[in-house]
């Protein structure tokens, strides 16, 4: 085992909003409301709770998440090359321990309630975090909580049940926050980009069987944008009626908002919605609420909007504000500026070309009042500087110009590997191919070493302790934690190696002979100098036990020098002929008509990766924009669905 250290004990308070909420982006000594949500959640145990004569599977109670968040402790072992001796890996072991009485533990779980993370199991509808309650995940939670896991290297075995039994947000679209006060940092290009992610690819009217669906079915339909109705006044004095298209109540709004992006609770959602009412996106229709009926209007201010936006030189709007009413009769509705900036009557091959608007962006500039408070030409400076993103349908089908070199053409079939890899849906349609091809080893071994470097880097537990740590005491919970984790580890590098290299092995991979002797060499040396004993082509468990993580890193290395060999086979040879296939055409065009916007317009984040410290895409003067995780675990459980159904 490499040398384990401890990082030195230090105390911080937890930083909070002037809303009096934790920050939802952290700084370098803080934790996040995402990360302490899914902290708490990894150390509970989700079970089965009865309330009012039914049972909730899944599901804890405010006692269990009071008593865990008393004293959680949240472990994270890191792996790296020790800085005296590179050749040498070394452990650190960091545990966090957050201690909070009883009621700070509920009023920290009102904040998870608020950005719906959690909700009332007998009581959807709720937005109180009772002192008797039963509560469950939400899919935004499930899909916070899986992206903590992947990137912390955490085993959720206990937890592998709720991924399949409830829906998860497939597409989580997060705002880029101000590390000063954790303000979302909005922008025109922004605010845009948010509306067409809101409003979807096309009008979503609900289908007339939605009260026959199941859960997943109706939280699939909900994904497609916030649902729209028509409205139609009364008939006053002789005036003939009006129908109002594309209508939604506000209430449905804030609650889309907080659902599917990182918006946290219905205040912001609603600062985000009056900013569409700014830009001239939405407009007020009808608030029928009584007199002494109490309301609450959020206003926000600014410059003038986009360039053909309603309130732009309008005499009705001086302060350039925009205010959006939350109340329970309050209708709004899209106006033709949000039909233009939605591309609802574009046709379907030309809206998400990346030069159908000056705000197809990959992330915007700056925050709210430098620029949005200058004039028309420093706007159009700011916009020149939006940095444009084309498609990944445009870059993965991007037409070769004869004259490209053919260096030119490697590098794009490159990075079409990568999106491949990336989207859910064409991977998996591409392991098909490479199936077909018999070559689908290749990816398996690419995709499972990726997980092995993840792995070995990384490793984190969560627990709730209720007695103190004996002084003295050797093995702390992260380090028994690394300890097992070594074990699988090493019993992960083997089992890739016995399946894709060893010589006959069931998915032996064609690779260079320079590279498999080179590997094959160090095994043996290794082997040899631990067990005494010629190596003979093939490792048993037992050889490979005394393996330390010195070992497993060298070998990692040659893994990486295999997996870069292999990447650039597929890349130059199976890439090319995949992408003229009819099934990889047609799942282009599905693409298209999927049941959720575009998100071309933001970059997409893997699944294990950190939030960007500068999102991607700026240079560090530059702050702010959005960019997008997916889901892993709901991506391949829609794709078994489809496949169970048929469905392409």
């Amino acid at each position: 085992m490499p040398t384990t250290t401890d990082s030195p004990a230090s105390s911080h308070m937890m930083k909070t909003t002037k809303r009096g909420r934790p920050y939802l982006k952290a700084g370098l000594f803080s934790t996040d409301t995402l990360d302490l949500f899914a902290t708490l959640i990894v150390s509970l145990e989700l079970t089965t709770n009865r309330q009012f004569f039914r049972n909730f599977p899944n599901s804890f109670l405010t006692d269990d998440a009071a008593r865990n968040l008393a004293n959680l402790k949240f472990s994270q072992s890191n792996r790296g090359p020790d800085p005296r001796e590179p050749s040498r890996i070394v452990t650190t072991t960091t545990t966090t321990t957050f201690s909070m009485t009883r009621d700070m533990a509920k009023a920290m779980c009102q904040h998870f309630m608020d950005a719906r993370l959690i909700e009332n199991a007998a009581d959807p509808g709720s937005n109180l975090f009772k002192d008797r309650g039963v509560y469950v995940l939400t899919p935004k939670g499930l899909h916070v909580l899986e992206r903590f896991m992947s990137k912390n290297g955490i085993n959720g075995d206990h937890l592998s049940h709720v991924f399949t039994s409830q829906p998860i947000c497939m597409k989580l679209l997060h705002l880029e926050r101000r590390s000063t006060d954790d303000e979302i940092i909005v922008s025109h290009s922004v605010i845009l980009a948010l509306f067409r992610r809101f409003v979807g690819r096309s009008p979503n009217y609900p289908p007339d069987n939605l009260d026959s669906m199941d859960a997943f079915q109706k939280y699939h339909e909900r994904s497609r944008g916030v649902a729209l109705m028509d409205v139609s006044e009364r008939v006053i004095m002789g005036k003939s009626p009006v129908t109002h298209k594309n209508c939604f109540a506000a209430v449905t709004a804030l609650e889309w908002l907080c659902d599917f992006t990182s918006v946290i609770g219905r205040e912001e959602a609603a600062e985000m919605a009056a900013q569409f009412v700014r830009y001239g996106l939405i407009s007020l229709v009808s608030d029928k609420r009584k007199n002494n009926d109490s309301a609450i209007i959020f206003t926000v201010r600014g410059a003038a909007g986009g360039p053909n936006s309603t309130i732009l030189y309008s005499p009705h709007h001086p302060g350039q504000h925009g205010e959006f009413r939350c109340t329970a009769k309050a209708i709004y509705k899209v106006t033709e500026e949000g039909r233009r900036t939605a591309r609802w009557d574009l046709p379907d091959g030309s809206r998400d070309s990346p030069n159908n608007s000056s705000a197809n962006l990959s992330v915007a500039r700056s925050s709210e009042d430098p620029s949005e408070e200058a004039s028309a030409n420093g706007r159009s400076a700011s916009d020149a500087r939006i940095h444009r993103r084309a498609s990944i349908t445009d870059r993965l089908n991007a037409a070769k110009e004869e004259d490209k070199k053919a260096a030119a053409h490697k590098e794009s079939n490159t990075e079409r590997l990568k999106y491949i890899i990336e989207e859910p849906q064409l991977r998996s349609l591409f392991r098909e191919f490479l199936r077909a091809n018999f070559c689908e080893e290749n990816l398996s071994f690419y995709l499972e070493v990726q997980d092995f470097k993840r792995k070995f880097n990384i490793t984190s537990s969560a627990m709730a302790s209720t007695t103190p740590g004996v002084r003295g005491q050797r093995a702390t919970p992260g380090q028994a934690a690394m300890e097992r984790h070594h074990e699988s580890l090493i019993q992960m590098a083997f089992v890739i190696y016995n399946t894709y290299l060893a010589p006959s092995s069931q998915c032996e991979l064609n690779i260079d002979h320079g590279l498999r002797n080179e590997l094959s060499g160090y095994l043996s040396d290794v082997i040899t100098n631990l067990t005494g004993k010629a190596f003979q082509g093939r490792v048993e468990m037992e050889q490979a036990t005394a393996f330390n993580a010195t070992q497993l890193q060298t070998m990692i290395r040659l893994y990486e020098r295999i997996q870069t060999h292999v990447f650039r086979l597929m890349a130059t040879d199976s890439v090319p002929k995949f992408i003229k296939t009819p099934r990889f055409l047609a799942l282009r065009i599905k693409l298209h008509d999927e049941d959720d916007t575009s998100m071309s317009e933001f970059p997409l984040m893997p699944s294990g990766a950190s939030t960007p410290s500068v999102p991607p895409g700026l240079n560090e003067e530059e702050v702010g924009g959005a960019y997008v995780t997916i889901s892993q675990r709901a991506a391949a459980l829609s794709q078994h669905t489809k496949d169970r159904q048929g469905q392409p």
